[in-house]
Order: C-alpha cells, then structure tokens, then sequence
C-alpha cells in the first residue's frame, strides 16, 4: 500500500485499509487524536474480520466449550484436550483461502506453515496434517491450475517439515469456481504439565524475536482476507505470503529445544497481522505494555518501514517473554539452528505499545484498546427457510443399479482422491497407522499404545439447504468417522467458511450453522476447542455455498485393536446398522438421476447417533467386526463398493424386500448407519444387540468373489469398478 508515515489520512486512506467511516470515528475516539499512519495500520489489521471476528464473535459464544478432557478451549493458539496418562493432543483448522485463490501454492504451503505455528507454539510436536479442500467445477478454466498449485504447495510444506498428511477431503463445485476454500489441520502432542501460552505476564522482561527475517511479503494479509474479491483480486499477490518449509522444521527443533529448557514466559507466532497482532494479545493477556524498537527487527529488505514492518506476515517467525537471565543461553540454542535471534523490546508497566524505529515514536498506543476494542456486530439476519423433504418415489430408479455405483463412482463427487494424498508423505514419522482413504487418519501416540484419530468433514450442499441440520451432520459425522476406527470422539475445532455476512441471507446461514454445531457437540460431549472463522469468501458478490467445515479428534484406547474399511475376508456375512428412510433429497443419486439437488437433507437423530456409535465402538474392541464403515456420500451401496475395492473382495448383494424403492435404499444418504462385516457365527449376534437398543439393522450381503453382484443385473467386477474410481481425477489432471 503506497502510504508514508508522513500521509495525510484521508478517507481514501482509511478505506483502503478496510475501515468503515464509523469505525474510524470509533478509533478517533479512542485516541483522541488523528492515528499516524502506522497506528492506522496496526489498528486496520486489528479490527479486521480476519482477526476481530467482529461479526461472529456474538454467535461464537453460544458454542459448548469446555468438558473435563478440554485442558485449553478457544482463545489461544490451538485447542488442547488430555489424553491421559500425563499426555495431550493439541490441534487446531485454520483457513488460507483467499491467498490460496491468487496464489494457489504459496497460498496453501503458507497455510499449512501457519497451522503448524498454532500447534507447536503450545509446546506441542506436531504429529499430523489434514486438509479440506473445495475448488470448482471441474470444466472451470482455473480449476485444474489451482488444483495443481494447491496441492504441490501442501505436500512441499508438510513432506518438507517431516509432518505426514494422514487424510482430508477434496470436493469440486461450481460454486466455488471463484473463491477456493482452502482449510488447514495440524494435530500436536504435548504433556500436560508443558503446556505453553502466550500472555505475557511480568515487567522488565525481554521480548524476543526469533525465526526468519521480516520482510514486505504479506503486508495487509489480514485485512485482503477479510474483504470480497472482485475482478481486479489478482493485483493483491503482493499480500500471499511466502513460505520457507526448511526454516519452519528447524524453528520447530529450536522452539521444543528451548520449551525443554523452562525459560519461556510466553510464546506466539506471527501469524495473520505479524508482530502487531503477536505484540498486543500478549501485553494484553498478561496485562502489561510493550515496547517495541523496530531498528531490531531482522530484516530482508532495505528501507521497510515502521508501517511496513508492524504489518509484515512473513513467515516462520515467534515471539517469545523469556524469563530474566535467559537471554544467552537461548540464544545460543536459536544459532545452532541456524535461526535469528533479537531482542526487540522489553514489557513495560504502562499499559501501552509503544513502538519505535530510528529514533521516532512510530506509534503509541493503549493495549487493552487494541486488543479489545474492535466493533462486534450484531448484524441484521434472517432465517433460512426450512426446504421441502424429498419423498423417495419423487427420484425416478435407474436402469442399472450396479451399472449408476459405476457411474457415480467414476465422476467427480466419489471418484478416488489418490492422485493428491500420493503427493503427500504420510508415513513419515514412523507412527501413522490409519492412512489416507479411511474413515479417519490415525497416528501413534510414541511409545504408547494408544493412538490419536482424526477426521474432517461437512457436505455443503446440505449446509446450503439447511444450515442447521447441515452443519449438526457435519459435526457427526467426524464423530462416526472416528467411531468407525475405534477411537472415543474428544472433540473439535472447525472452520466457519461463508460469504459477505453484510448480507441478512448470510448471516442467517451463520446463525443457524451455528445452531447446529452448538446442538450436536452439546448432545455428543463432543466440544468445541478450537476453530476459525472466514467471512466475505464471494466474487462480485456471488458467495461460495455455506461450508462450515469441522476438524474431530478422537482417542483410540489401544492401537491393536482398530478397524479398516477393508474387508478381510471371503465368507463373511455384511450388516448394516441404523435407520434406513431412503432418503434421497439433496443426494449425490438424486444429482445424477435429476442434474439438480433439491429438497432437505437428510435428518440427523442424535440419540441414536450416540446409541450407534456405542454399539460401533464396543464391537471393535472386543474384536467382533472384521471391517467397519459409515454410510455417508452415495449412500449404503457406495459405501459397500469402497470397503469391497479396499480389501480386493467382492460381495454378493442380497436384493432389498422392503416397502422402499431399491435404489433409494442403496442410494439414499440416511445418516447414522454403520455397515459391518462379520463372521456368520457372529451375525445374529450383532442383529440382536442392535435390536435391544431399538436400531434397525439388517444382513445386506456376503463376501466373496471378485465382483459386485445383485439379482437381476449384471455382476460389476471390481478390476472395472476400480478402473473408473481411479481414473477420473488423473484424467482431469493429465496423467
């Protein structure tokens, strides 16, 4: 932004750095006076949705926080939850969306880069990546570009680091042929009794900055995600940051080294909005001031300003309070690594940042005004109206069943996303259990036999038809995937991806997507630890579907006794357990017969959720499933067909007798159904322990073979059925 310290602020001036003349009057009043130039820009990013979460933060209050395995809810870093025995996950999702949509590998590494940040500033190693990623459709003329960018920039970020990428998700839509989604997930594991936060508490005590150098990449980061896109969004790639995966593994090493050492008072990265958002929540968490001297701060470039540098998000940097006489000896851990070291600054008893650079005070400005004086709004919404439940005789049958699985699972919606999760290394480490093509990645906790699970989901196109029931069936369903591996759902951190909440019909879709969120994780003890808001994700004001992903983690008690989607063997007996309504609105069978989702999605029960995933998990451990799999996207028979291609065994379908349409019900997305595979002598067994908790359960098939077969239709071999499954996505990336 071609501003001086010397500007005159104009209004041109303030509405470049994405304040509203209210809000500016607002600031006025607080100081008292005209803000220079830097002080504008500090409180820009600041007060940026980005960073304030100024239209959400009224809504966010209403979710289910706390529980007695959460050690850290929102408000710092990253969640943290007990695992027991002195150990703790540590995770958080965060988005890079608009930065990813300019520059698709810088923009996703960085992302990935920053995750990582958020979890090992809390003194955690970072074990674990996920992604979900949305792009649009697949004919769009970006498409196949920002598939290609966004994926080689994860996989050099993480395969770089030494982190493996043990799953995500990947979806195409045309509604988000302008505004990708790019949403990040890094799981860590620390001891309970190292822990570290990031208020700085003390006065007198040395700010210290360590890492890479600062320089102009990045600068009004913060304030470009906070604001729509238009057709001149490209000329913002000066603002997308750029990573160095190298330098974030050795600033990992450094970090842990030092954390081992107990000579930190408080630590943060220098995430969105750089040192001025790192500078002030810690002075203001720890209820001091902070005074900063810029002439310090390494630096990459010649001639960066006080401005400039206030507002850098160059990457691979913290901001640590050491404890007093602790300075050299950390030094000397930071220049082993080969990392940057200074002493910036000290906290002070004022009150205030104060910051300086050649000589001049740059900015001078009350802490606790900085950090929480942003506007919340209570914006105008309205709300969403309730759709229509599609009945399933309104979905005409197809001609082949056998022949539509085919069709379905060779397009875009269900076709395999191996071509990107074999780009990403998720064996490093040694201690990945679970991979990518699951219900839930799994990695070991070392040296224990327990494990962590870990899934992240939401359909939007559910969420777009109903925002409450789309995102409670968001929430369940990261808790079935990890039911499904074995593990104890723990809880989640999500990620709110909407359009321009100025608009009522937005906000409408937040508040109620809110709703759901709060009723599911209050209902399955499953609370909210973590998470990211963002907003204005829209293009000439056409916003993307409401997609409020959720990142879940789970425990799995002991890592021998884990399930697979795989089927084992030949013989076995294949039972579904839940509900079965045949549900077809807002499908992916309905999309295929029809070319349009209409109608409501399909209802969660969350008391039978709960009843379900008990029966699920206890079955696991005591080793009476063989494989285990959610019906989820396409419905019952999809999810047959990938437990079938994952273990190289067929299944002989038995033909439905009930008073349903076939095809609704091996296509109808009913949520809360497991299917199980079993031993004959095991089957009645499972029936009736699914019958005395009132679930409705069933024999649906019989392994064995190389193909799909059901009466009636031509038998689908699994060589045929694997050919297309595979085969679309490389197809649409060339080879």
């Amino acid at each position: 932004m071609a501003v001086t310290t010397a500007a005159k602020i104009t209004p041109e001036i303030v509405a470049e750095h994405g304040l509203k003349p209210d809000e500016y009057l607002r600031l006025l009043d607080i100081l008292g006076r005209e803000p220079l130039t830097c002080e504008l820009g500090i409180f820009s990013v600041m007060w940026s949705e980005h960073c304030s979460y100024k239209s959400s933060r009224v809504w966010l209050k209403t979710l289910p926080t706390s529980g007695p395995q959460v050690i850290q809810g929102p408000g710092e870093n990253a969640g943290v939850v007990d695992l027991g025995d002195g150990d703790a996950v540590v995770f958080k999702m965060e988005s890079h969306n608009h930065p990813s949509y300019i520059e698709p590998f810088q923009g996703a590494a960085t992302g990935v880069g920053g995750i990582m940040r958020d979890v090992f500033t809390m003194g955690a190693r970072p074990v674990a990546n996920m992604n979900a990623l949305r792009f649009g459709a697949p004919d769009h003329a970006k498409t196949k570009r920002l598939v290609s960018g966004v994926v080689a920039g994860i996989a050099h970020y993480g395969n770089c680091t030494g982190v493996p990428t043990i799953g995500g998700e990947t979806n195409f839509d045309a509604g988000y042929n302008n505004n990708i989604l790019v949403n990040a997930m890094c799981v860590g594991l620390a001891k309970t009794d190292k822990i570290f936060y990031s208020a700085a508490k003390g006065v007198g005590l040395p700010v210290v900055y360590v890492g890479s150098k600062t320089g102009r990449d990045g600068i009004h980061g913060a304030t470009m995600a906070s604001a729509e896109f238009d057709d001149n969004s490209e000329e913002k790639r000066p603002t997308v940051q750029v990573g160095d995966p190298f330098t974030e593994k050795l600033l990992i090493e450094a970090c842990l080294e030092l954390m081992a050492t107990d000579s930190i008072i408080a630590i943060q990265d220098m995430g969105a909005a750089g040192l001025t958002s790192s500078t002030s929540e810690m002075a203001d968490k720890g209820g001091v001031g902070i005074e900063l001297n810029l002439d310090l701060v390494p630096q990459r470039e010649t001639g960066m300003t006080a401005y400039e540098m206030m507002l850098s998000e160059s990457q691979e940097r913290m901001l640590m309070i050491l404890k007093p006489e602790r300075e050299a000896s950390a030094q000397a851990i930071f220049a082993k690594w080969g990392l940057d070291f200074a002493i910036i600054g000290m906290t002070t008893d004022t009150g205030r940042m104060i910051i300086k650079h050649k000589g001049i005070v740059e900015a001078d400005l009350p802490v606790d005004k900085l950090a929480n004086s942003a506007p919340m709004y209570e914006r105008p919404w309205t709300e969403p109206k309730k759709p229509t439940t599609i009945l399933p005789e309104w979905v005409p049958a197809p001609h082949s069943i056998l022949g539509t699985l085919k069709d379905m699972m060779g397009g875009h919606a269900l076709a395999s996303r191996r071509w990107i999760w074999e780009q990403y290394d998720h064996m490093v480490m040694g201690d990945t259990i679970g991979r990518p093509g699951g219900d839930a990645g799994v990695v070991r906790v070392h040296g224990t036999k327990k494990g962590i699970a870990v899934a992240c989901d939401v359909t939007p196109r559910y969420v777009l038809a109903d925002p409450e029931m789309g995102t409670k069936q968001a929430v369940v369903e990261t808790w079935r995937n990890l039911t499904a591996v074995g593990a104890d759902p723990l809880a989640i951190t999500d990620n709110m991806n909407f359009a321009n909440p100025e608009r009522p019909e937005i906000m409408g879709q937040f508040v109620a997507s809110v709703r759901g969120m709060a009723d599911a994780c209050r209902a399955l003890d499953y609370p909210v630890v973590s998470g990211n808001v963002s907003l204005y994700n829209e293009t000439n004001g056409v916003g993307i579907p409401p997609t409020p992903a959720i990142g879940g983690v789970g425990l799995v008690p002991d890592t021998a006794k884990i399930a697979t989607i795989a089927l084992k063997s030949d013989g076995n007996m294949l039972v579904v357990i839940g509900r079965e309504d045949g549900h077809l609105g807002q499908s992916l069978y309905q999309q295929h017969a029809t070319g349009k989702f209409e109608g409501a999605p399909p209802p969660v029960t969350l008391d039978d959720e709960i009843k379900a995933g008990r029966l699920i998990r206890t079955m696991i451990r005591e080793g009476r499933v063989a494989a285990v799999h959610d019906c989820s996207d396409g419905g019952l028979l999809v999810a047959v067909a990938e437990m079938a291609l994952a273990g190289g065994i067929g299944v002989e379908l038995y033909p439905y007798e009930g008073k349903l349409p076939a095809h609704a019900i091996w296509f109808g997305e009913d949520q809360g159904r497991y299917v199980v595979e079993v031993t004959p002598a095991k089957a009645e067994e499972i029936l009736e322990r699914a019958r005395l908790l009132e679930l409705p359960s069933r024999i649906i098939g019989k392994t064995g073979g190389t193909s799909l077969s059901l009466k009636g239709e031509t038998a689908l071999s699994l060589v045929d059925l694997r050919a297309a499954h595979e085969a679309w996505l490389p197809g649409l990336m060339g080879g």
